[in-house]
């Protein structure tokens, strides 16, 4: 027979035991990184000729003062980004949105209401520059529309 102590310890026991079960099993998000890689490299044969951006297949983006804009041509779709969600965003598209291989089209947003937009604006392509290169997607820079 269990004593009274003894049950209450296996109360207390049993929900940290589920705890370190349920740890043990999880699964870890993949990198975006690893995914973008994942992509064939940038192919410039196949975009260099492309100046209408309506021709344009692969993602690209638009770059605010506060945000960052990926156009989904897939679906019509514009998604606002902050900085640190631009990676996730772009492993998540079906390999079929960069038949161009690892390369994205961006512009700047030329509504800027003032001098601090334009820096902001600096400010996040800097940023978006940086985090491109690291996952060694190519950058296409053209005017914006």
């Amino acid at each position: 027979m269990i004593s009274a102590r003894s049950r209450l310890v296996l109360v207390l026991l049993a929900p940290l035991a589920l705890v370190a079960c349920s740890e043990q099993h999880a699964v870890s998000a993949p990198d975006p990184q690893a995914i973008l890689r994942a992509i064939p490299a940038a192919d410039s044969a196949r975009y260099q000729e492309v100046r209408d951006m309506k021709a344009w297949r692969n993602p690209y983006l638009i770059v605010r003062p506060n945000a960052i804009i990926l156009y989904d041509f897939s679906d019509n779709a514009e998604i606002t980004l902050k900085p640190e969600e631009l990676l996730p965003a772009l492993a998540n598209l079906p390999i079929s949105n960069w038949p161009y291989g690892r390369v994205v089209a961006a512009a700047e947003d030329e509504t800027r209401a003032s001098e601090q937009d334009a820096i902001a604006v600096r400010r996040n392509k800097g940023i978006i520059g940086g985090l491109l290169h690291g996952a060694n997607i190519q950058v296409k820079w053209v005017p914006s529309a």
